[in-house]
């Protein structure tokens, strides 16, 4: 894929990660204020007659989705998974994948210094 495009999207939502020692201090109930990236991507045949991989505003509905699913929410009640950022980007990875057949790759941030990355 010769052209790739990014939208960045933000929430805050809790959660606890099971599995981990108990003075861990993700086992413990915390917060976060997460970053979602979108990655789509297309070659140069595939773009559309504007020249867009996607148009931005085409994404809207991820936001739409994003603040009624996870913005203020209890990712534990919300994941079937246990909710690290790499189960997060797998399930919206495939959640968007039908929606968005562009779809190349999905980050989450938990800080301003970690990601995790779903790329098939």
């Amino acid at each position: 894929m010769g052209f790739r495009i990014t939208k960045k999207f933000e929430f805050s939502a809790s959660h606890q990660l099971s599995g981990l020692a108990p003075d861990h201090q993700c086992a413990r109930l915390h917060g976060h204020n997460y970053v979602i990236e979108l990655e789509l991507g297309a070659d140069e045949t595939e773009l559309s007659p504007v020249g867009f991989v996607r148009d931005y505003g085409e994404l809207s509905p991820f936001k739409v989705w994003l603040d009624a699913t996870l913005d203020h929410r209890h990712l534990n009640d919300v994941l079937t998974e246990n909710p690290t950022a790499e189960n997060m980007a797998a399930w919206i990875y495939r959640t968007w994948s039908k929606e968005f057949s562009e779809l190349t790759c999905v980050r989450v941030s938990e800080t301003p210094k970690t990601w995790a990355e779903y790329r098939p």
